[in-house]
């Protein structure tokens, strides 16, 4: 990271984690690396599966931006694929964030392409905007090695085009302005449909 910085490239810092052995240990292991990555001073993001008052120690850590993925915002869907977990908690823990870091500061992958209707993206990402969350709608690419643990195929580009389209439409209407995005996915573009440029 440092050569990067000698060269001028260096522009944000994103931290991503899964859950090695426990979701409060993830929180802590990226708690412990941000005093030595604070001293390239560029923003830092951070998407972990949030714990109770994480966003406060992330805030106090010198982190920007995080990000929360309620993966999917159909209830029957999250039950299937997120087993064990709780889709009211962790918008309860977006809404907190929001609390914390403000508009346009926090985020969440939303996947498309585990069979949710278009009418369910729609709800969810006014859902998540209401709270001051902006949704990262995130096309599935399907695994052959998970093949079977549950429906998936990817969209088509002309459904994630149409429902970015509907996202900035609802963005704009609770503004929210992905735009100002300085960490992650939305700074980064490379995997998503970036609304604000549409």
């Amino acid at each position: 990271m440092d050569e990067v910085l000698k060269a001028g490239q260096l522009r944000a810092i994103s931290l991503t984690s899964g859950v090695e052995e426990s979701i409060e240990g993830e929180v802590d292991r990226v708690l412990k690396l941000l005093p030595a990555l604070k001293k390239y001073g560029v923003p830092i993001g951070v998407s972990v599966y949030p714990t109770e008052n994480c966003s406060q120690k992330f805030y106090d850590a010198g982190v920007f931006e995080v990000k929360y993925n309620v993966e999917t915002m159909d209830e029957n869907i999250f039950r299937e694929v997120c087993k064990g977990l709780s889709l009211d908690e962790i918008l309860g823990r977006l809404k907190e964030a929001v609390g914390v870091f403000g508009k346009n500061r926090v985020f969440s992958n939303f996947i498309i392409g585990l069979g949710e209707t278009d009418k369910i993206v729609c709800e969810g990402v006014k859902t998540l905007a209401k709270i001051g969350v902006i949704p990262v709608l995130r096309p599935i690419n399907p695994h052959p090695l998970r093949a079977g643990d549950c429906f998936s195929e990817r969209p088509s580009p002309e459904r994630l085009l149409k429902l970015a389209k509907m996202e900035n439409k609802i963005l704009k209407e609770y503004g929210l302005k992905p735009e100002l995005a300085e960490t992650m996915c939305l700074r980064c573009t490379g995997c998503d449909l970036a609304p604000q440029d549409l």
